[in-house]
């Protein structure tokens, strides 16, 4: 099958409205408008309402995106053997292949010596597109992040063996990380797929030799061009390179070299070694400092945590109050907190810290429109507006994942935002 070679990994939202135009525009990646579509179902497969999920899918490529999409149904490895000689066809057949939601870890035992990984494979190196998105992103890499197991049964911290589609294809040592910049915790940290921090840096302790973290924020993809070489990122948030605990993005719109995806994690690591004491700083004399830091490194870390804990502290406060101004003021201090470190080329785990603690925040204050009932005018009017503010902000800096998560829980304490060329408005919910 002639046509692009692309694998494209999609954080989340491969159903959503946000994401429409990234598929559409891959489908225009191929020549023929004919272009045919398949779903392969298993990592959902283990789910009462798995039927559900694929209609859903489907008419949201009918309708969303224009296309007619087949099954390739695979939910289990135990399918009888014309139901797997029948999804093998649909994937070799299919221009577009999709798989997504549900969990890595099953998905990962039922393609595990089975027929999926290489027909993936074949169809990349052969001609076509496969999409990963979600649960399915996750087992792209080299190892996997078993989510479920984490977060929600409380093992301990461990990767699994991943397919690695991602390495023969583009030669990139990586485990892939959806859900990046997720914030839905609210007053805990559910980035990095939900892990947080703290059980992210346990797995990079444990990663195999060369290997860095690929994230992919929410309603985001990451586009590798096998063909061109070209890695590019499109939808609402960006694409992060980490190694030794230190990251760069690559911000929505970038388009680079794939090689450069490994440079970026080669030289952070460089990084880390130069920024680490050398011999005669652990005899106590005066150690060399790393590039863009000093002997006292840790005081750039320690200060950032001071007055990002101070700052919580007062907006907490301003929020028991119900002093919706305050509230406002303190959140716009630590955004501006947040800038003037980003503003100065610091990419670090506080940082990651405090953008997450701001967005924790900003769902704290939207809880308080709400407040367990349904919210009237003159006692919300205050927060509604100072989180209309924050949004207003965040569209401004093109900080789409503030934007949405705002946006987001007004929706849910029954608030409708109306976006007109004057402002925006806001009304609420009567049913």
């Amino acid at each position: 099958m002639s046509g692009p070679r692309i694998l494209a990994i999609m954080g989340s939202g491969e159903t959503a409205p946000t994401m429409a135009k990234v598929h559409r525009a891959l489908f225009e990646r191929f020549e023929r408008r004919t272009a045919g579509a398949t779903l392969i179902d298993t990592p959902y497969g283990f789910q009462e309402n798995a039927d559900d999920l694929t209609g859903r899918i489907v008419d949201y490529f009918r309708v969303s995106i224009g296309r007619e999409m087949t099954v390739a149904s695979y939910r289990t490895r135990d399918v009888d053997p014309v139901a797997s000689a029948t999804a093998l066809a649909r994937i070799g057949e299919a221009d577009y292949v999709l798989s997504g939601p549900g969990s890595p870890s099953y998905a990962l035992r039922q393609w595990a010596d089975g027929p999926i990984p290489s027909a993936l494979a074949t169809k990349l190196s052969g001609g076509g597109i496969v999409t990963m998105a979600s649960a399915a992103a996750l087992t792209v890499g080299v190892v996997t992040i078993p989510v479920y197991e984490i977060y929600k049964v409380g093992e301990a911290p461990a990767w699994l063996p991943g397919l690695d589609l991602l390495g023969p294809a583009t030669g990139l040592s990586a485990a892939v990380v959806p859900h990046y910049d997720n914030a839905e915790g609210g007053n805990h940290d559910t980035r990095f797929c939900y892990i947080g921090e703290r059980r992210l840096r346990m797995l990079e302790r444990e990663m195999p030799e060369r290997t860095f973290v690929l994230g992919v924020d929410s309603h985001t993809a990451l586009v590798l061009d096998l063909e061109r070489r070209t890695a590019t990122v499109l939808g609402l948030g960006g694409v992060t390179v980490r190694a030794d605990g230190r990251s760069r993005v690559f911000p929505n719109g970038t388009e680079v070299p794939i090689d450069d995806l490994a440079v970026a994690a080669d030289e952070i690591r460089a990084r880390s070694t130069d920024d680490r004491p050398d011999r005669s700083a652990a005899d106590g004399e005066p150690g060399r400092a790393g590039p863009g830091r000093t002997d006292g490194a840790d005081a750039v870390g320690g200060p950032l945590r001071d007055e990002v804990a101070g700052l919580e502290g007062a907006i907490v406060a301003a929020l028991a109050d119900r002093d919706a101004g305050r509230a406002v003021g303190g959140l716009l201090a630590l955004d501006q907190v947040i800038e003037r470190r980003v503003g100065a080329g610091e990419d670090s785990p506080d940082l990651q810290a405090a953008r997450a603690t701001y967005r924790s925040l900003i769902v704290r204050l939207g809880e308080s429109v709400g407040d367990g009932s349904r919210p009237h005018h003159e006692t919300v009017g205050p927060f509604v507006e100072a989180l209309i503010e924050i949004r207003a902000r965040a569209r401004d800096a093109r900080d789409w994942t503030t934007a949405d998560l705002v946006r987001d829980r007004l929706v849910d304490a029954g608030v409708e935002l109306h976006d007109e060329p004057s402002g925006t408005s806001w009304s609420v919910r009567t049913e």
